[in-house]
């Protein structure tokens, strides 16, 4: 259990250091697209370094009911 842990960490922080390298984390993130851009790219963790470029386009949230 310890090494499954161990290594979901480590897939994050190298996704972490990927959206690092990319700038991503220099101001913050416009609108949800950004955000979510952000997100996937930790999420995607090292496939970063074989060619994987998530983005998001567009998204769009939920408006509070009035």
């Amino acid at each position: 259990m310890r090494i499954i842990l161990l290594l979901v960490v480590v897939w994050l922080v190298i996704g972490a250091v990927a959206a690092g390298q990319r700038g991503y984390f220099g101001n913050e993130p416009g609108d949800c697209a950004g955000a979510g851009t952000i997100a996937l790219t930790v999420l995607a963790g090292p496939l970063n370094y074989v060619g994987v470029n998530p983005k998001v386009t567009e998204c769009q949230l939920p408006q509070p009911s009035q």
